[in-house]
């Protein structure tokens, strides 16, 4: 009787310690699950900027339009017999107090 005792004692502290300690334990679980939805919220960040930039490619792909205004905006170009305009607003001096 003692030994059936000292081997149910065994297993009962092997399944404890596997529910609370090892890997696939209850904390293990909680630490894995709050992983999982920090990915999927990378992953949805990331699904939205894919969704971006592949509507800008569409539209690069679909005129010359796009293409003239991105070079205008990103690398100030100019058409030929085209006048370039820089409006440069003064520096405001600081009042003393």
């Amino acid at each position: 009787m003692k030994w059936l005792i000292a081997v149910l004692l065994v297993i009962l502290v092997g399944l404890q310690y596997r529910l609370w300690i090892s890997e696939g334990s209850l904390s293990h679980r909680a630490a894995l699950q709050e992983k999982i939805e920090q990915q999927q919220a990378k992953n949805n960040r990331l699904q939205e900027r894919n969704a971006v930039l592949a509507l800008e490619v569409e539209a690069l792909k679909s005129g010359l339009d796009v293409i003239e205004e991105r070079a205008r905006e990103q690398m100030g170009m100019i058409k030929e017999d085209e006048t370039f305009f820089m409006i440069v607003e003064p520096e405001r001096r600081q009042s003393k107090e």
